[in-house]
């Protein structure tokens, strides 16, 4: 019977997990509905006015401003995303990984590492990982304002010389069951764009380009970086619905495992003591 009481328990007992699973699912479902509609917007607006500046800074050619001169890189910051939280899968796990792979890769002290989220900070703090700042907790959804301040502070630090190159490494969203881990360069300005890009023949700057470009750097810089946060929660939501989808059907199966076996030793039990009670008759004649 102890058995039994025990098997009980431990139905009861993932049961209760079961339940918190599918409402963590639930919960992770609907911030992922918002998570990919925010995704979605900012996306377009980043990518269009990077076409914009890449095509300023080419059709300008006496413009001569640090953030789109590539210089000597001896020192970069690698921005990496990461979540506050586990219970996600594997995404955290990805984007660490690609962040310690980048910095096997570099030169040993021309890399340092800009965390983003306790996960990252944890993992690399542990590893005593050259980090350069955290910025920790992550808003629960992206916000223009956090994303404003850190982008001020990589201008900052780029600008006083501090770094050479401003990287992202972040997982972008494409689906609810696609996501990948990629790495973007942010500073300088058009550094990532390829080989032979020209700028766009119809394009008419008015007034100078210097002006247009004073006012378009703060929004390209913050859209750009808010663009990554975006998709980066959008993908950790739809890593946390998977997670949580699979875990509750893995208790479910488990409880019905666990519910068969119960019913066979209630079986055994019950079989057992008829026999007890016809051997018991039986004595008795």
């Amino acid at each position: 019977m102890s058995t039994l009481r025990i098997l009980r328990r431990r139905i009861r007992s993932i049961q209760n997990t079961q339940q918190i699973t599918k409402a963590m699912e639930m919960v992770a479902a609907a911030k992922l509905r918002k998570a990919q509609a925010r995704a979605q917007a900012a996306r377009p607006y980043a990518v269009r006015i990077t076409e914009m500046l890449e095509n300023l800074a080419a059709a300008a050619s006496e413009l001569n401003h640090p953030l789109f001169q590539a210089r000597e890189v001896k020192r970069t910051a690698l921005v990496v995303v990461t979540a506050d939280r586990g219970l996600s899968g594997a995404y955290n796990a990805n984007v660490i990984r690609a962040a310690e792979q980048r910095v096997r890769a570099a030169t040993p002290g021309s890399l340092s590492l800009v965390i983003l989220g306790r996960k990252g900070r944890d993992y690399f703090r542990r590893r005593k990982a050259p980090v350069l700042v955290v910025h920790t907790p992550v808003p629960a959804e992206a916000r223009i304002d956090f994303a404003r301040a850190l982008t001020e502070d990589l201008i900052a630090r780029y600008l006083a010389g501090e770094v050479d190159r401003v990287e992202i490494l972040f997982t972008r969203f494409i689906s609810a069951l696609r996501r990948n881990v990629v790495t973007e360069v942010f500073l300088p300005i058009g550094a990532g764009k390829k080989e032979g890009a020209a700028a766009s023949g119809d394009t008419i700057f008015e007034p100078d380009p210097e002006t247009i470009f004073a006012e378009l750097l703060p929004r390209y810089a913050t859209a750009r970086l808010f663009a990554a946060l975006a998709d980066a929660l959008a993908s950790q939501y739809s890593a946390q619905m998977i997670a949580m989808g699979a875990a509750r059907k893995n208790a479910g199966e488990l409880i019905e495992l666990l519910v068969l076996q119960r019913n066979r030793l209630r079986q055994a039990a019950i079989t057992k003591e008829l026999l007890d009670i016809v051997g018991g008759a039986e004595a008795l004649k």
